[in-house]
């Protein structure tokens, strides 16, 4: 993912502003650490600030990075990185596509954090910026016929990869039929329209409450709570005949 993340970099970087390729630099070094840590172990002061990082609230790991810390953006990145590529996947059904707009959401944020209201939550906020790329993403794929058709392709393509044993203590079929099933369940939700499946996923898949939710999508919570159900009823109509 790190150098598919740094490719995306060098060929995205040359023609943008001073301000963008630094936050696009700046982001991809945040990433890049999170994931060396996760490989290799960080010795005395740097782990040690590591885990002060990993106690301090969102508001105050900003106010970090705002402060200068340069290692609190990337504690950002930690947090977030794997939950919006999953929100976005489910939302767009392109996982590639995803990762760049993970990554673009998060030059954003670099770009704009010290416009950010801290009183208010920090995962709204770059739920809300993620939200309006994958929903910008599903408008100009409807009017690309060719993008359309080569991201079904792409998923086809996909489906044919060998099931991955993550858990040993399940037997084979066991496996077969949670993967099978969590297969369906992403088809289904790629079925529903798109302002059902931002609040589907959001609430069923991400554990959104309904004030976040309502926050993110700029919609009144009597909206959110129209729109989930019908998501509810359309998906379970959408799956029933899948599972049966």
């Amino acid at each position: 993912m790190a150098r598919a993340l740094h490719l995306y970099l060098a060929t995205m970087t040359g023609g943008l502003p001073a301000w963008q390729a630094a936050a696009n630099e700046e982001v991809h070094v945040a990433r890049a650490t999170a994931e060396r840590k996760r490989d290799v172990g960080v010795g005395g002061e740097a782990k040690a600030h590591r885990l002060h990082l990993g106690e301090l609230n969102d508001s105050e790991v900003v106010q970090a990075s705002l402060d200068g810390d340069p290692r609190a953006f990337g504690e950002l990145v930690r947090r977030y990185d794997q939950r919006l590529l999953n929100f976005v996947y489910r939302t767009i059904g392109d996982r590639e596509r995803a990762q760049d707009l993970v990554q673009e959401t998060f030059v954003r944020v670099y770009r704009h954090l010290h416009r950010f209201d801290q009183s208010k939550k920090f995962s709204t906020w770059i739920y809300t910026i993620a939200s309006n790329l994958a929903k910008n993403e599903l408008r100009n794929r409807s009017r690309n016929p060719l993008v359309l058709f080569q991201t079904l392709k792409k998923n086809w393509d996909a489906d044919h990869r060998p099931l991955e044993w993550e858990d040993t203590q399940y037997k084979p079929d066991d496996l077969f039929r949670k993967r099978h099933l969590r297969e369906k369940v992403e088809e289904a939700v790629r079925q529903l329209p798109e302002h059902h499946r931002i609040v589907f996923v959001l609430r069923e898949m991400e554990g959104k409450t309904y004030e976040e939710i309502a926050d993110i999508t700029a919609c009144n919570l009597g909206t959110v709570k129209s729109r989930l159900n019908r998501a509810r009823n359309n998906f379970a109509h959408i799956i029933a005949p899948m599972i049966d």
